[in-house]
């Protein structure tokens, strides 16, 4: 743990003035990360003078937080993915990413010195991977970091090193940590404040390694409380209720076109395995439950293009249908086929992740997510740019038993089988994820860190 003294404001600086706080970030999850930190500091009566530099996309969540944005801003062909696909960064190359990263370093550096011109205090805050946090250390200022992209659950877990057989997997972990020397250096140089890792164990060794890490806890956990109260779950009949109640599983395509139209195609496929092997379950014993699909779509999606998939697999469009489980959303649409109902929604997502018993999933974020509340995720591995079979792997991971990766839809129905008839498993997971992704709540508590060690 980092010991050294609370940057002292100079002499020249002007101390009515209040921190000017320049935050980068490198891609569409990074951005809402770092929105949801903001939003705590906003909230603060000594909050800094926020600017934002997104070095990926446009940076549309710090508009909504009427936040400036400096400098250039442009989305790139693949849409930040680079690190899976070579082929991804050549397109980006093309598109021109040399051009466009270098005018943002120029516009870094330029904010630093006009700050430093009027003897105004100011820092970094890079929330992402080295990129951002190689900007924030050749900025010049004081800078903190938020580390999204790696975690020593990609190579390790509570009990030591993962066993791997790929060449490189050796290469991940060199070092002794996820984070590699020249990574670790930026984080300890005299100018970083403070680095907040997205788990306990990463936190862990990064300590031990001299880094100013504290375990606050991911972001990513906060803001998912449902619309409904908790107690509803509840009920002096509550063991009839749970055993009168739908199988509930949440659909997770992702949300990046096209790839989450094809995702969507490979859940569908999943889905009719799972009803397929209902249907025999039913046959054995007459009162098994019923299942019902919530599907998460984001509203940036064409819906008509699952609807046209859904009535391609037989499933029918109702109308005015009272389901045994209800989400907050009134343009929600719903199918039917044969005992199940299948719901899609692009205003419910926080419903989706707390009514559901698991998820089948071909996403980043929102899969860490439902894996945070304690709760399994079947996943598939997809063509990319983001799902790619390389990704899921590394999700496995990451994640641990909370994941179950599955080769081919047409499986799911049966690993849905053996999960549920494994109770000590599935309490299992639930311990896992919570672990793994931290208590809600992280946001604040790092941004009333960073007030403290930037001087606020």
């Amino acid at each position: 743990m980092d010991t050294s003294p609370l940057p002292q404001t100079s002499k020249n600086q002007n101390i009515n003035s209040p921190l000017q706080l320049l935050v980068l970030s490198n891609g569409h999850g990074e951005d809402v990360i770092a929105a949801r930190i903001l939003q705590a500091l906003q909230s603060s009566p000594n909050s800094p003078e926020i600017f934002a530099l997104p070095i990926v996309g446009e940076g549309k969540k710090y508009q909504e937080l009427h936040i400036p944005v400096i400098g250039s801003v442009r989305t790139m062909p693949s849409g930040g993915f680079i690190y899976m696909d070579g082929h991804q960064l050549m397109r980006d190359v093309r598109g021109g990413l040399l051009k466009l990263t270098w005018n943002q370093i120029k516009a870094i550096r330029h904010w630093v010195n006009t700050q430093k011109k009027s003897h105004t205090p100011c820092a970094i805050l890079a929330v992402g991977d080295i990129v951002p946090l190689l900007f924030a250390w050749m900025s010049g200022a004081n800078y903190a970091f938020v580390g999204t992209a790696k975690s020593e659950y990609y190579v390790r877990d509570e009990a030591g090193l993962l066993q791997r057989h790929t060449k490189g997997a050796r290469w991940e972990n060199f070092s002794g940590s996820i984070y590699h020397p020249w990574e670790r250096w930026l984080m300890t140089r005299r100018r970083c404040q403070g680095v907040f890792p997205r788990d306990s164990l990463t936190t862990t060794i990064l300590q031990k390694m001299s880094v100013p890490a504290f375990d606050l806890g991911n972001p990513m956990m906060d803001g998912l409380e449902p619309t409904f109260p908790s107690q509803s779950f509840f009920s002096a009949n509550a063991e009839w209720e749970e055993l009168a109640r739908p199988l509930v599983i949440t659909l997770l395509p992702g949300s990046r076109p096209p790839e989450a139209y094809n995702n969507w195609e490979t859940i569908a496929i999943a889905v009719s395995s799972l009803m397929a092997d209902l249907r025999e379950a039913e046959l054995r014993q007459p009162y098994s439950r019923n299942a019902l699909f919530l599907a998460a779509i984001s509203p940036n999606l064409d819906l008509d293009k699952f609807c046209q998939t859904l009535q391609c697999l037989g499933w029918r469009s109702q109308q005015q249908v009272e389901l045994p489980v209800k989400i907050n959303d009134n343009g929600a649409l719903t199918f039917k086929q044969n005992n199940a109902y299948l719901v899609l929604t692009q205003n419910a997502y926080n419903d989706c992740l707390y009514l559901a018993d698991l998820a089948i999933a071909m996403a980043g974020t929102a899969t860490e997510q439902f894996v945070g509340l304690g709760k399994p995720a079947i996943t598939i591995p997809g063509e990319g740019p983001q799902f790619t079979p390389a990704f899921a792997e590394a999700q496995s991971r990451h994640l641990g038993r909370s994941i179950i990766l599955v080769q081919r839809p047409e499986k799911v129905g049966q690993v849905v089988r053996s999960l549920f008839n494994n109770p000590d498993e599935l309490h299992l997971i639930s311990q896992n994820g919570v672990q793994r992704m931290g208590q809600p709540g992280a946001a604040q508590r790092i941004a009333d860190c960073l007030m403290q060690r930037l001087g606020m």
